[in-house]
């Protein structure tokens, strides 16, 4: 039985929280044991706002140890696995502290605030044989896994033309301390420009227009274009301005040589060159539900994780970068080495 630890409860630790009571009523062999966060005693008695809906608004943490404090929870549990959903800013350190005690993590995106902490991580999980992944969960969204079945198989050919979007209203607090978070770019955009790495490979170069609204928040809208040597165009936005009751939207149109392929959010419908469209059946479970499920088992089975390495996690780290440096520079091309 792996026990867990999880720190951070705001929203995407409730997430996570949740999915991890679900793995447990589904008979997984985990038990979350524990769960830490400087303000739990406020944040348990309190609503987390965050892009999508939590399973409850107010949690009922009886069942678990809480702690305050990261090395007490250490001192008092033994744990196998810890799940950071701390402040990006925390990443790093923490993780790297945890693995090098011998301890499995699973942290949240954007995998560290600067790329080459991201690279120590690596090196710490390698160094002593512990499993880390980082939650890029469109990976394991299934509208996002259809289109990385057909990249791959080539049904419908090269890829010639790709736009990915996600766009939301502003998150609070240390988000919007672009010294902490990256900004939109960073927090949000990396969703996307994890994805296109995934699908397509490391780009040969960036060109980004960004602009600032929220003060010190850094960039709250941007666009990238990825150049790639065989001529796909592909672009990516996002823009956590959409204030009102616009909500939280995410998707993609990808063309191919012989049809596209549409995300809507929900749905995914394609559009052959030379047939009928249609939609194809896809899982309805969320990314974030499939990555736990995911890396727990290859924690229990010593499966290597492979859908989502860490350096890979870092490479798209290291696109993010690239792609701040160039908003900076009025959209220049900016080189990946």
């Amino acid at each position: 039985m792996l026990k867990i630890g999880l720190v951070g409860f705001g929203f995407m630790g409730r997430m996570h929280f949740d999915n991890y009571v679900r793995l447990m009523e589904e008979g997984s062999p985990v038990s979350l044991a524990a769960i830490c966060d400087p303000l739990i005693e406020e944040l348990k008695n309190g609503k987390a706002g965050g892009n999508m809906s939590t399973a409850r608004e107010v949690y009922d943490l009886s069942a678990y140890h809480l702690y305050t404090d990261l090395e007490d929870m250490l001192a008092n549990e033994q744990l196998d696995v810890i799940d950071i959903a701390a402040p990006t800013y925390l990443h790093a350190e923490m993780a790297c502290s945890l693995l090098e005690r011998g301890i499995h993590v699973f942290c949240e995106k954007p995998m560290a605030r600067h790329s080459a902490d991201a690279r120590k991580m690596v090196e710490m999980a390698n160094r002593n044989g512990k499993k880390l992944m980082i939650g890029q969960c469109l990976r394991f969204w299934p509208g996002y896994e259809y289109l990385k079945e057909v990249v791959d198989s080539g049904k419908f050919g090269q890829a010639t033309e790709g736009y990915f979007y996600r766009g939301s209203g502003a998150p609070k607090d240390w988000f919007l301390d672009e010294k902490l978070s990256g900004g939109c770019i960073m927090d949000m955009h990396i969703h996307d420009t994890d994805i296109i790495n995934y699908l397509f490979g490391k780009p040969e170069k960036v060109s980004t227009l960004g602009r600032n609204v929220l003060p010190g928040s850094g960039y709250d809208i941007a666009s990238t274009h990825y150049y790639y040597k065989d001529g796909k165009v592909i672009n990516s936005q996002v823009d956590w301005t959409l204030e009102g009751d616009f909500g939280f939207y995410m998707g993609y149109r990808v063309n191919f040589e012989g049809g596209s392929v549409v995300f809507d959010g929900s749905t995914v419908k394609v559009n052959p060159n030379d047939a009928p469209g249609f939609t194809p059946e896809i899982s309805p479970e969320a990314g974030y539900y499939r990555e736990l499920d995911y890396f727990l088992d290859a924690v229990i089975h010593d499966k290597s994780v492979d859908v989502c390495t860490p350096e890979s996690a870092a490479e798209s780290l290291e696109v993010v970068e690239a792609e701040i440096r160039s908003a900076d520079a009025q959209g220049e091309w900016v080189k990946l080495v």
